[in-house]
């Protein structure tokens, strides 16, 4: 199984540590650990307010630049011409990096034109501020009209998705489009592990509920960023590249899904695609 994404030039390792809510030194020691199991591919945002520690533990790694995909996402409110490439340049100065690999917008703001966001999420490439760029939270519609207005292609779009929740239209439009699609909330919040069927799988071939269910990400094809501030947990969900689930395993995980699957749904969220 590919444990690399291709999407338009952009080489996204498809294991990659989320760090949402992790703040101070145990999002520093967290990156830190990650870094050191093996991962490759560090998630933040400036509204976790740890881009600085995750540039710290990035810049104590020892590791080559390039040899880390790092993403952040610029938030719902700074999505005007001006605003968008100003909070890119925040961003930069927290992690200490000339360029993140990936830019995306957070969330969508239909207070301003979208048109006009992707133009300014365009000029963060073109000035060199990202090496690509991509949305977060868009549902199919709201995609559709991203791509449109995109002068360089959106490499990613990122949203929740686990085995609770339908994604198959939006991962069908962004499989059009050439783009990957990244799941957050991988692991839903905790108890979707406890489901049987996942148990059960996780049981007979001798692997944790949480492996079985990354692994369910990676055999799609998707990207997946869980997180954890264990060190145990990061290291565990990172080895998923020894095992395959059979047909038979995924489709007993996919019939997991419910209407009411949705975890993350905030007040300024889109309309969300119906499945």
């Amino acid at each position: 199984m590919e444990l690399t994404i291709h999407a338009h030039g952009a080489a996204i390792p498809a294991r990659g540590f989320g760090t949402w809510r992790l703040t101070g030194e145990a999002c520093v020691a967290a990156v830190a650990a990650a870094l050191d199991c093996g991962y490759r591919h560090i998630d933040t945002a400036r509204v976790y307010d740890n881009e600085r520690e995750v540039g710290a533990a990035l810049a104590a790694s020892g590791l080559a630049r390039d040899a880390v995909f790092v993403t952040t996402k610029v938030w719902f409110e700074d999505l005007a011409a001006g605003a968008l490439e100003r909070s890119a340049e925040g961003s930069l100065k927290r992690l200490g990096l000339s360029a993140v690999d990936l830019l995306l917008v957070h969330w969508p703001n239909p207070a301003i034109a979208l048109k006009e966001t992707i133009g300014a999420l365009c000029r963060t490439r073109e000035s060199g501020l990202a090496r690509h760029i991509g949305v977060s939270n868009f549902p199919v519609p709201l995609l559709e009209e991203a791509v449109a207005h995109a002068r360089a292609p959106l490499v990613c779009n990122q949203c929740e998705y686990h085995p609770w929740l339908d994604q198959s239209a939006v991962i069908a439009a962004c499989a059009r489009h050439g783009m990957a699609f990244t799941a957050y909330s991988p692991l839903g919040k905790g108890d979707l592990v406890q489901a049987a069927p996942i148990r059960a799988i996780a049981e007979r071939i001798g692997r944790t509920p949480a492996q079985v269910v990354l692994r369910w990400h990676l055999q799609q094809g998707v990207v997946a960023i869980p997180r954890s501030g264990t060190r145990a947990h990061i290291a565990e969900n990172f080895r998923i590249d020894d095992f395959a689930l059979s047909d038979a395993d995924m489709a007993a995980i996919f019939a997991l899904r419910r209407p009411d699957g949705r975890l993350v749904d905030p007040g300024w969220a889109p309309r969300w695609d119906r499945s």
